[in-house]
């Protein structure tokens, strides 16, 4: 038998789930379809933690202020501890090129409502003691950024949901779509068909092929990315570190140390490694360590636990689809977070509710604008992606 929903979230994870507790909150009968067996067994696994509004782009710099607050105030609100630290970014620089960006990005970033300044040289070694001095410039700082664990604040979001009411359908992947001339009137999944007035597809990296059996070319396109993790030791440092110096087999990498000590670590393939394989390399880990190591020699005798790989859902120029579908009336879009949707998650399920309530503001229509399926996605990758 049919069940009949107001709306209806493809996937579970880092943006689903905030849509649909975000959406119930504003009493709306919500429904959650995912192929996996509970939440959260996406990309969101393998999220590192890192929630920052350090972006050159406004809608992203509004969309991640706003999951700032929701991350940082979680658990005095719910009551429920998800690992939130607010150790802040920061973005050593090396370079008279570097700094002449980084300070060029500030007046960008300020103006859109980012707290965050250039700090000397003597700051930056104070909050990451032991760092590289030799050529160092100064550096970002953005002390409201932070970092919570991927596995406890989705825990934290799927709970809450399920408190508000939203239904949850695990192990069920999506079969086929039931629609008329432009709207979709259900879906079938391996075991369920699930009517509603409304849908929207955020399930990651497979929202290509989602799209292409409605017949839709959402251009997300999945490369992958490897991560770490050490044992615990004695807290050193607060902030996550990004040095964005281009080395000849990665871009970047960036890592902080979390709440019980220990060091996660990522890093930014070059050239990228297109596809869905989530095996890990052997060339990961010799790679970071060089760097990490280069730029914070103290990180030298502290031991791996593991590595993972996970999956970038990237987009032709670095920034997510939040987006109607004009061949579809009753569908919307949140998908090719290009490895971000663990920070943009809440501050784009707020959205949602408010595009769904009619209550959108002038922030949210801006957002809406720049981030459309129909934009024009020829003009580079945003800054400080």
């Amino acid at each position: 038998m049919s069940q009949i929903y107001d709306v209806v979230v493809i996937g579970a994870g880092s943006v689903g789930v905030p849509i649909a507790w975000a959406l119930a909150e504003k009493k709306f009968k919500v429904a959650v379809v995912d192929a996996a067996a509970s939440a959260g067994q996406g990309q969101n696994k393998a999220a590192i933690g890192g929630v920052r509004a350090t972006h050159s782009d406004a809608s992203k710099i509004w969309l991640c202020l706003e999951s700032l607050e929701i991350f940082k105030n979680w658990e005095q609100i719910h009551g429920e501890d998800i690992g939130w630290r607010s150790g802040g970014y920061c973005f050593p620089c090396y370079s008279e090129k570097t700094e002449k960006d980084f300070r060029h990005l500030l007046g960008i970033q300020k103006s859109f409502g980012l707290n965050i300044d250039w700090v000397s040289p003597s700051t930056i070694t104070s909050l990451i003691p032991g760092i590289e001095t030799k050529g160092l410039r100064g550096g970002t700082f953005s002390p409201d950024d932070g970092y919570a664990s991927p596995l406890l604040s989705c825990s934290a979001f799927y709970k809450y949901a399920k408190k508000l009411g939203v239904d949850f359908y695990f192990n069920e992947k999506v079969e086929r779509f039931n629609k008329t001339t432009n709207a979709i009137e259900s879906i079938n999944t391996s075991h369920s068909e699930i009517s509603a007035a409304s849908f929207i597809i955020a399930n990651g990296a497979d929202a290509r092929d989602l799209g292409a059996s409605l017949g839709l070319d959402i251009p997300v396109y999945p490369d992958s990315h490897e991560a770490g993790i050490t044992e615990p030791v004695k807290r050193f440092f607060e902030p996550m570190v990004v040095d964005i110096r281009e080395d000849k087999d990665s871009k970047n990498y960036y890592f902080y140390q979390n709440e019980h000590g220990q060091v996660i670590f990522c890093i930014s393939p070059e050239p990228v490694m297109p596809g869905k394989n989530r095996f890990s390399t052997s060339v990961f880990l010799p790679q970071v360590a060089r760097r990490m190591i280069s730029l914070f020699p103290r990180l030298a005798n502290i031991k791996v636990r593991r590595t993972w790989r996970g999956l970038y859902p990237m987009t032709p120029d670095g920034s997510p689809i939040i987006s109607e579908v004009k061949e579809f009336n009753n569908l919307r879009l949140a998908v090719g977070m290009c490895g971000q949707g663990y920070m943009l998650g809440p501050g784009i399920g707020r959205v949602f509710a408010r595009w769904y309530s009619n209550e959108l503001n002038d922030r949210d229509r801006k957002i809406l604008e720049k981030l459309t399926l129909y934009g024009d996605f020829s003009k580079g990758v945003e800054e400080l992606k």
